[in-house]
C-alpha cells in the first residue's frame, strides 16, 4: 500500500493476474487494473509494492513484468517482461522487489546471465543501459536502493548471493560482496533467499536474510572499489521484515524458525547485543515521528514500541482481527495515519489524539 497524496494505491491478486487498485481516503474504489501475470507457486499472493512518480506508477508483477500506469485512470502506458526478456532465474517465490526511479530511469534488477540491472526509460520503456551478466546467479527479492557515497547518488541491489554497488550514470558495476555462502548454510530447501534491502549509513552496510544465516557488517572503501567485512552477527537475522538503524543502534527481530521470532537490538558500530527479548513473535519494523510500529507476522498484533537500546518497550498493542493469511504486509503511514493490508482487508487507523 502506497499513497501520493491524493489516492491510495494497494497491489493485489485476482486468480492468476496481478492487479492494482486505487481508493480515494474514503475507503471508495476509483480503478482496479489487471496489470500482469502473477506468481502462481509456492504462496501465491500479492508481492512488491508500487513506485509512483508524478502522474505514474510502476510495479513489477509476480513473474517479472514492469509496469508504467497512469495514477489517474489505471491505463498501462506501457510494459516490459524483465525476467522473460533477460533470462532471470527465480526462486521458489518469484518476484517481489519494488522498482527504484532514478531521473529518467526506472531501474529492475533481474540478476541473470544477461544482465544483474537494467535501466530503463521511465516515460517510454527504453532500455538505457544494463549491467553485465553473471552466469549462473539468481534474481533475489531485494529492492535496490539509492545511497549517497561521496557526494554522489549509487545504486545498491543484490542478486540471491552478492551485493553489488552501482553507477546509475551507465551501469557498470563498481564493486560487489559475495554475501551469500552455502556452506553456512543451515536451511535446507533449495536456493538462495535474500529480501531484505540494504541497511546504509555513510560508507557502512549491513545485510542480513533470516533462516540463522549470520548477518554482516560491510564497509566500503573510498574509491567504491572494494566492501570488506567489519563484523559479522548471528544474532540479527532479520527475514524480511525490515531492520531500521536509529542513532547508532540497529533494531529489528530475528529468526528463530518460521513460525518464532524475538527482539533484538545491535551496536551500529561493534554489533554488541543491547537487548534480546520476546514479544509475540517476528514481524515488520516501522519508524515516525519518534516511535516505532511493530505488526507481528503470524498473530496480528501491533505494537508502539519506544525506541531504547535497554530494552524493548511497548506502549500499547492491540491484535488485528480481519484479513486472512501471514501479517506480512509492512504498516504504511501517511497524513496522520497508519494503514494495514491483511490479505484482502485495509484498515486504516488514525495516530493522532482525540
Amino acid at each position: 500500500v502506497i499513497s501520493d497524496g491524493k489516492r491510495i494505491y494497494a497491489s493485489g491478486k485476482a486468480g492468476e493476474m496481478d492487479q492494482l487498485t486505487c481508493i480515494d481516503f474514503e475507503g471508495d474504489q476509483l480503478w482496479q487494473v489487471e496489470y500482469g501475470e502473477g506468481w502462481n507457486q509456492s504462496y501465491p499472493n500479492t508481492r512488491g509494492t508500487p513506485t509512483v512518480e508524478g502522474n505514474r506508477i510502476y510495479i513489477i508483477s509476480g513473474v517479472g513484468e514492469l509496469v508504467c500506469l497512469n495514477a489517474e485512470t489505471g491505463d498501462i502506458h506501457w510494459k516490459i517482461n524483465v525476467d522473460k526478456d533477460y533470462q532471470a532465474d527465480w526462486h521458489r517465490w518469484g518476484v517481489s522487489e519494488s522498482p527504484l526511479i532514478v531521473d529518467n530511469m526506472v531501474i529492475a534488477s533481474p540478476a541473470s546471465p544477461l544482465a544483474t540491472f537494467v535501466a530503463f526509460d521511465k516515460m517510454s520503456g527504453e532500455e538505457i543501459w544494463r549491467s553485465p551478466g553473471v552466469e549462473g546467479q539468481q534474481r533475489s527479492y531485494v529492492s535496490p536502493i539509492l545511497h549517497k557515497f561521496n557526494g554522489k547518488d549509487y545504486i545498491l541491489g543484490a542478486s540471491a548471493s552478492d551485493l553489488y554497488i552501482v553507477d546509475p550514470e551507465d551501469g557498470k558495476i563498481l564493486s560487489s560482496y559475495k554475501y551469500f555462502d552455502s556452506s553456512l548454510w543451515e536451511w535446507q530447501p533449495k536456493g538462495m533467499i535474500w529480501a531484505n534491502s540494504p541497511v546504509v549509513k555513510d560508507n557502512m552496510i549491513f545485510v542480513c536474510i533470516g533462516y540463522n544465516y549470520p548477518a554482516k557488517m560491510l564497509k566500503v572503501s573510498d574509491d567504491l572499489s572494494t566492501i570488506t567485512e567489519v563484523y559479522t552477527n548471528e544474532v540479527l537475522d532479520n527475514h524480511h521484515h525490515g531492520v531500521i538503524e536509529l542513532d547508532g543502534y540497529l533494531y529489528g527481530s530475528y529468526w528463530i524458525h518460521n513460525n518464532k521470532g524475538a527482539w533484538t537490538c545491535l551496536n551500529w558500530e561493534t554489533g554488541e547485543v543491547m537487548y534480546d527479548e520476546e514479544w509475540n513473535s517476528k514481524g515488520q519494523l516501522v519508524y515516525a515521528d519518534g516511535l516505532f510500529y511493530v505488526y507481528i507476522e503470524k498473530s496480528g498484533h501491533v505494537g508502539l514500541v519506544q525506541p531504547d537500546p535497554t530494552g524493548f518497550k511497548v506502549i500499547s498493542s492491540f491484535e488485528i482481527e480481519k484479513g486472512r493469511g501471514p501479517h506480512w504486509s509492512h504498516p504504511y503511514l501517511f497524513d496522520g495515519k497508519m494503514f494495514l493490508r491483511h490479505g484482502d482487508v485495509l484498515m486504516v487507523y488514525s495516530l493522532q489524539s482525540s
